[in-house]
């Protein structure tokens, strides 16, 4: 069921040429356990962030352009990507020019998080799968720059489906602060786009 869902992943990257990950098991000693989330700032064609959760084996992903927001009233346009391995957490580096992606990436925050949504009338809660079916996710994220609760919501038809990415006004929410401007580099190696592309450049 995994390798199915990552068919158009591994279609879209020549495994020769580029150092992303492929569908090996991996475990996070950071994760102790949970589920995971990662945000990826990916200077590609144009810069974006790629918000990603894990979902029954893989990382459910969503190009957000101008990266999640923590004020409750702001609405982050979120596009659907291809589903990720889950090794995809732990990656960052440079992608090859003319390779799908071809840029630059870090780690730009990444954590655990946990299902908000509460039992349906039958005592049972919705899972991520049928949430993301239904076209209306809610998580609590504990992450290094995004803490509480976030909803991803659908709209439009299914086959044109946009989705925004929204902050829920708890605890977690500041409208003062623009973590994707103060805080810009990886939580993983402390490096910003500029520093990672360098410091790839000297390796090779």
């Amino acid at each position: 069921m995994i390798l199915e869902k990552l068919a158009d992943y591994k279609k879209k990257r020549d495994f020769n040429k580029t150092t992303e990950p492929g569908d090996e098991e991996v475990s996070f000693d950071w994760a102790e356990g949970q589920l995971v989330f990662v945000v990826q700032k990916h200077q590609a064609s144009s810069l974006h962030y790629d918000f990603r959760i894990e979902v029954d084996g893989v990382l459910k992903s969503w190009a957000v352009p101008k990266g999640p927001s923590t004020d409750p009233s702001v609405k982050r346009l979120a596009v659907p990507t291809e589903d990720h391995p889950l090794g995809y957490a732990d990656f960052e580096g440079v992608i090859p020019e003319g390779e799908y992606g071809g840029g630059t990436m870090i780690i730009w925050d990444r954590g655990t998080y946990r299902n908000l949504k509460e039992a349906d009338d039958n005592g049972e809660v919705p899972s991520l799968a049928v949430q993301i079916e239904g076209g209306h996710v809610t998580i609590w994220l504990a992450g290094q720059k995004l803490q509480g609760g976030y909803a991803l919501i659908r709209t439009g038809k299914v086959e044109k489906a946009r989705w925004l990415l929204i902050k829920m006004d708890d605890e977690g929410a500041d409208a003062r602060r623009n973590p994707t401007s103060t805080e810009p580099n990886s939580v993983k190696s402390g490096l910003n786009l500029e520093e990672m592309r360098e410091a790839v450049e000297k390796k090779d």
